[in-house]
């Protein structure tokens, strides 16, 4: 879903934020690749494959660059810097404050830096990323003379075209990111290809050596610097929810009351139509299809009605069955809903306007007679939603 928020100096930044089908165990922020954006094939791979594993990821465009406000050419690695602990703030803001930092590339040297400014994150991600950040300049070595005369200078990386300023290069020459690594708390968790021709795994030994435990070291075997082939992306992504997992403990809420008999939907900031349904002892999700512009993460209001009935039917057969005796195997109830007009609803007293129509068919496989199952299918419309939504209904409303 989308995940926009200021920077510092008050410009737009794009961002993405991936949620999980369930509550999310946690959060993580992404740091994508020099050059990059969040939209790059690691960055997106990866998120969402944390996603899948439980983790809400937001990766968002760097001032500058992919869909974000601002000049590439009057930023730095400190404004990078700056950027993440925004995405940060905001991050907390709407949603909870992140317990993972992930970075590819210069974007893992960044999180690095940023790691102490952001006391919220328990562990570190670093992906193919640089133990020094002047390490950054030999992709533009030829014109460093250029830049040291004019100011700045046209440079070519990955194919396009940027303008790298004086500035620029006179950042990198002052962070010293070992010493930031060294003098670090956080888990961390080194990952990089031995066959790196941008980054040389001998940056990743520095970084894993300078660090403090808890830390771990896993080579991406035959991977590239960028990861451009999806498989090593997808790999990338399920070691990292599977390390993550003991450092992304939920972090203690304030427990909502919610009486027995009791349900309490919540909306989701910056979201159309996601619902966090709660009662006292379970929480699931609502939301609608991404063609009517919702995020599809659950069941529509109307399925969670038929849900509710389908449940109550199957359950109530079963209940009967095991009373007497009756084996069953399985209780298959497939429920659907439309609106038909009055008029021709022969069985409707309503005489005009629409009625609402749910479509019950039950298949039930097992042991029994005849007698047995005509009785079972009896049985199964004395559920008691199948009774509530067949009698008068008052709803009171209030605020």
């Amino acid at each position: 879903m989308k995940f926009d928020f200021l920077n510092k100096k008050g410009e737009l930044l794009s961002g993405k934020l991936e949620l999980p089908e369930q509550q999310p165990r946690g959060f993580a922020l992404f740091a994508h690749c020099f050059t990059c954006s969040k939209d790059f094939v690691a960055a997106n791979v990866i998120s969402k494959q944390l996603a899948k594993n439980g983790i809400g990821v937001l990766r968002f465009d760097f001032t500058g660059l992919g869909n974000s406000q601002g000049d590439f050419a009057n930023t730095n690695f400190s404004s990078n810097v700056e950027d993440l602990v925004a995405a940060c703030e905001a991050l907390t803001e709407k949603y909870e404050a992140p317990q993972l930092l992930i970075g590819h590339s210069l974007g893992g040297a960044a999180v690095l830096k940023a790691s102490a400014k952001i006391s919220s994150a328990k562990a570190m991600v670093t992906i193919g990323a640089p133990s020094s950040i002047d390490h950054v300049a030999h992709l533009f070595s030829g014109e460093i003379s250029e830049i040291e005369e004019k100011g700045q200078a046209q440079v070519k990386l990955a194919g396009r075209s940027f303008t790298i300023k004086k500035q620029f290069v006179d950042d990198i020459k002052e962070v010293d990111i070992l010493s930031e690594v060294k003098a670090s708390k956080k888990a961390l968790l080194v990952l990089h290809s031995p066959i790196d021709n941008t980054v040389s795994i001998d940056h990743a030994t520095k970084i894993f050596v300078t660090a403090k435990h808890p830390k771990s070291f896993v080579t991406l075997d035959n991977a590239d610097h960028l990861l451009m082939k999806r498989s090593n992306a997808k790999y990338a992504g399920d070691v990292i929810s599977a390390w993550a997992g003991r450092y992304m403990e939920a972090e203690p809420k304030e427990e909502m009351k919610i009486e027995k008999n009791h349900v309490l939907t919540k909306s989701r900031i910056d979201s159309k139509f996601t619902q966090d349904i709660y009662t006292k002892d379970h929480h699931i999700i609502a939301d609608e299809p991404k063609s009517y512009k919702g995020d599809n993460l659950g069941m529509n209001p109307y399925d969670l009605v038929l849900a509710g009935l389908g449940a109550c039917t199957s359950m109530t057969i079963k209940m009967y069955a095991e009373r007497k005796g009756i084996k069953l195997d399985e209780v298959l109830v497939d429920l659907s809903h439309k609106k038909i007009y009055a008029k021709d609803c022969d069985e409707c007293e309503t005489e005009s306007g629409k009625v609402d129509v749910i479509e019950k068919h039950i298949s039930i496989t097992g042991e029994f007679d005849e007698a047995q199952e005509k009785r079972l299918y009896e049985i199964a419309e004395r559920c008691p939603v199948n009774r509530t939504l067949q009698s008068e209904i008052k709803i009171k409303s209030s605020h």
